[in-house]
């Protein structure tokens, strides 16, 4: 059977939010448009207008696709819980680390949200994170105030790392010097350590390193 034409798909919320997070991984959150999405999915700009509250509600749209594609990896295989709280955190957060790195341009707008959507307001797939992470603890036997502490730091940890993990340091890809790669010549002399460390700060972090600082968190809280 021929494929479907994507012209004659019909349009739905589901479809212009996969669409705009594909525009947004392949060109960046600043190329979104509505009318450059209306585009990409051959319809008149206005119709999109049905699904979404203008641009901002796909915004709202592409942080809970994000979430619900974490949500779908841990729901993929509920028999691999871990038997401990601490193995189902780290589990939690790899999953979590995996999806912000696949989709880089999206964490401006996952930060963003966090900060200024209260909690009640936020989508299902976001506030099912704490959901799972402080049901597991109570399961456990862990208190409600270290709990929610855990909760935090976890949040903070995940979050802090992937930004860190993701900043640029490369000023030039397509040299193959590291000076100017890195742009070591524009860095001023005052900042010797910078200028000698920027190659490896480029390299990123790596899922050890993650589980390495997620684990002295997890330790100061006296989590099992």
């Amino acid at each position: 059977m021929a494929a479907k034409d994507p012209a004659r798909q019909p349009l739905s919320r589901q479809r212009i939010l996969d669409a705009a997070l594909a525009m947004v991984d392949r060109e960046g959150l600043e190329a979104l448009s509505m009318r450059k999405l209306a585009g990409e999915l051959h319809v008149e700009p206005m119709s999109l207008y049905r699904y979404a509250d203008g641009k901002e509600g796909v915004f709202e749209g592409l942080v809970e696709l994000v979430f619900a594609e974490a949500h779908a990896v841990l729901d993929a295989d509920p028999e691999g819980e871990s038997p401990s709280a601490r193995g189902e955190i780290h589990r939690i957060g790899l999953a979590l680390y995996r999806v912000a790195v696949s989709h880089p341009h999206i964490l401006p707008l996952l930060t963003g949200r966090l900060i200024t959507v209260p909690l009640a307001r936020r989508p299902t797939s976001v506030l099912r994170l704490p959901e799972r992470v402080l049901t597991r603890l109570r399961a456990e036997g862990v208190d409600d105030r270290t709990a929610v502490d855990t909760y935090r730091a976890f949040s903070a940890w995940v979050l802090g790392y992937v930004i860190v993990d993701m900043r640029a340091v490369v000023d030039e890809p397509d040299e193959d010097d590291p000076a100017y790669r890195y742009g070591l010549h524009q860095l001023h002399r005052d900042f010797p350590m910078l200028r000698e460390l920027a190659p490896i700060l480029a390299e990123g972090g790596a899922e050890r390193q993650f589980l390495s600082g997620l684990d002295a968190l997890l330790d100061g809280l006296g989590i099992p």
